[in-house]
């Protein structure tokens, strides 16, 4: 289970609970710039659906100046226009993202499926549609690109993605978690054998499904910046939990905050703003 997926149509909370306790990490989903950024929260995450095509927030107040949109093709849908495969219902208003305060810059997702399976089994096809998805224009100032196949020790097969994702434009991210539970040390090192100088890691915490805690969380950030160097390195923070009675719900402020000091130091995301990140929770967690 990865948290990128965690929307009404993937996780269930049974599936979630098993992972949980079977200590399963759990991935999320999100960066290489032009430009240092400080540390804290420098951007939000955005799993684009029909649900909230129509993106608007706040984020520029808690310091959001970067999208990472996870995927611009979903289930063989496309989010962007001339893709050559069918569109979703109602595209983005990309123009308008493009001037929000909160998506000045902008890690692009290429293809991919809600499936983590699907995606897989499916690696080769979705290298080539992300090639092609890359080099079409928007009017949104991108700064990396993102191939929204998010890794984990168990996948046997990512060790063929550098060859797959030669082809794609860098500054290029993936995303990684430890479903294996193999530990901080281990991950890093995994990674750091197949995974090319020039492609970084968005860290998926694990929080908001009790996965982890903060603090352990911290540890693997810690032993990736260690190996593949800090500036490859990112945290994707999950700003939910789940809900008594099923599906996820907003982190409380208290939660978030909590979470939040334990990555001092590091570059931040939050997954996701539309879904999760409300006004109301902008507000309770300004200064």
């Amino acid at each position: 289970m990865r948290i990128f997926r965690y929307t009404a149509s993937r996780a269930t909370v049974a599936a979630l609970s098993l992972a949980v306790i079977l200590g399963a990490g759990v991935g999320m989903l999100y960066v290489m710039t032009t430009k240092a950024l400080e540390p804290g929260i420098v951007g939000i995450v955005w799993q684009p659906d029909n649900k909230t095509v129509g993106i608007s927030g706040n984020w520029e107040k808690l310091g959001a100046r970067e999208l990472l949109v996870q995927w611009t093709v979903v289930d063989d849908q496309a989010f962007v226009p001339d893709s050559g495969l069918p569109g979703v219902p109602v595209l983005p208003d990309w123009a308008r993202i493009a001037k929000a305060p909160w998506a000045q810059d902008v890690i692009l997702g290429l293809a991919g499926y809600f499936s983590e399976n699907r995606s897989r089994d499916n690696i080769e096809q979705l290298a080539a549609v992300s090639e092609r998805i890359a080099r079409l224009p928007t009017p949104l100032h991108v700064t990396g690109w993102y191939f929204p196949a998010e890794v984990d020790p168990s996948w046997t097969r990512a060790k063929e993605l550098p060859a797959l994702l030669a082809k794609l434009p860098r500054p290029l991210w993936i995303s990684v978690y430890d479903g294996a539970n193999i530990g901080p040390a281990a991950t890093a090192d995994w990674l750091k054998q197949w995974l090319p100088n020039d492609i970084g890691v968005f860290f998926q915490d694990g929080v908001g499904v009790y996965a982890r805690t903060a603090p352990v969380a911290r540890t693997y950030a810690d032993a990736l910046a260690d190996r593949l160097g800090k500036e490859r390195v990112r945290i994707i923070v999950e700003a939910f939990r789940p809900n008594f009675g099923g599906g996820f719900r907003s982190a409380t402020a208290a939660e978030l905050k909590t979470q939040l000091a334990a990555y001092d130091g590091y570059r931040l995301y939050l997954f996701d703003g539309p879904h999760y990140v409300t006004p109301q929770l902008v507000e309770q967690l300004q200064p």
